[in-house]
Formats: structure tokens, C-alpha cells, sequence
């Protein structure tokens, strides 16, 4: 594996490693929300391609991971430029053709916008697409969410229908990030 920086128009690194087989082509895979290129799928699916002597770049999208930028909520455009600039080093610089782009999650999202808008890479992979972005951060965490942040640091009652909570959401500043970064236990 070899660690790749590259910067974007924006001037913003975005790192990634590359699982170089030798094959001419290149699967670029993205991760999902608050995620990183360390996420176990994404090595999953790096590892797998590469067993089938086919290589693969995994990144982190702006603001995540080791990525320069600012973490934010629903920024899937600017993930489509970080991906867009992805490709353009990988088609432009390197000389490598792009076998297909994979996307897990939000990153699904985010490849299915990137061919809608692109149409230069051959195949475009939907693992597990967030498909009802009806619902917002507000109307996930409440219309007070913001409020709630500043004030207390942190949102612990995220719960179902039937008022069982089944997250337990911290959330918590840093100067890099626009509002904040998470975690998440499963209860």
C-alpha cells in the first residue's frame, strides 16, 4: 500500500492509500458519513479487490480521516469534487484508467451523484445507498438540535417510535469541524 496526497482545486489535501496490484485500472472506493478510508467495509472491499489482483484507492472525503477540509452534514457535493479530483490525478497524472467508482453508504450517494453529473468512469457500484433523505438532521435530532449542541455539547436522546432510545449520539466541537463530529453506540 502506498500513501497518496494530492491536492484539490481549493488547494486541500485529500488523502488516501493506494492497494497497487499492477492492474491497469483502479477501483476508487468512498466511505460513508463521518466515516474514513479506515472504515471496515471500505478495507474489506479494498482487500477483496486486491485478492483479485485488481487495485484500489480508498480516501477520505473532506474534513474526515486525514483529509484537509471541514467536516460537515449532507455536503455531497463537495464530496463529488473530492471524488472528481480523485479520478482527474488517477486519469490525468498517474495514466491509470478508472475500472469502476464504489461507493458505501452516503459514498453510495456520492457516486451516483458523481455519474449524474461526470460520465467518465464505466461503472458506478451502490453498496447500501442512503435511499429517504426526507428527513433531515432537524428532523432527526429536532429543530432545537443546534441550540442543544451549543449548550449542552453533546445529544444522548435519539430514540424510536415507540420512544425506546435506540442511539446514543455524542456529539462535540472542534475547530475543524462546521458543527460537530459524532459517535455512535448501538444500544
Amino acid at each position: 500500500m502506498s500513501i497518496i496526497t494530492h491536492k484539490k482545486g481549493d488547494g486541500k489535501k485529500i488523502v488516501g492509500l493506494l492497494h497497487e496490484t499492477g492492474s491497469a485500472q483502479v477501483v476508487v472506493l468512498c466511505h460513508g458519513f463521518g466515516s474514513s478510508k479506515a472504515s471496515p467495509t471500505i478495507v474489506k472491499l479494498a482487500n477483496g479487490l486486491g485478492k483479485e489482483k485488481i487495485s484500489a484507492f480508498r480516501f477520505d472525503f473532506s474534513g474526515n480521516g486525514e483529509s484537509e477540509g471541514d467536516f460537515r452534514y449532507a455536503n455531497y457535493w463537495i464530496e463529488v469534487d473530492d471524488l472528481r479530483a480523485v479520478v482527474q490525478y488517477f486519469t490525468h497524472v498517474r495514466n491509470r484508467k478508472i475500472a469502476a467508482i464504489l461507493g458505501h453508504s452516503k459514498g453510495a450517494n456520492v457516486v451516483l451523484l458523481y455519474a449524474s453529473k461526470y460520465h467518465d468512469v464505466p461503472k458506478v457500484v451502490n453498496v447500501a445507498a442512503r435511499f429517504d433523505l426526507k428527513r433531515g438532521i432537524a428532523d432527526r435530532f429536532g429543530e432545537d438540535f443546534l441550540e442543544r449542541i451549543k449548550r449542552d455539547g453533546y445529544i444522548v436522546d435519539v430514540k424510536n417510535k415507540s420512544g425506546k432510545m435506540v442511539f446514543f449520539f455524542f456529539f462535540w466541537f472542534f475547530p475543524r469541524f462546521q458543527y460537530y463530529n459524532h459517535m455512535v453506540l448501538t444500544l
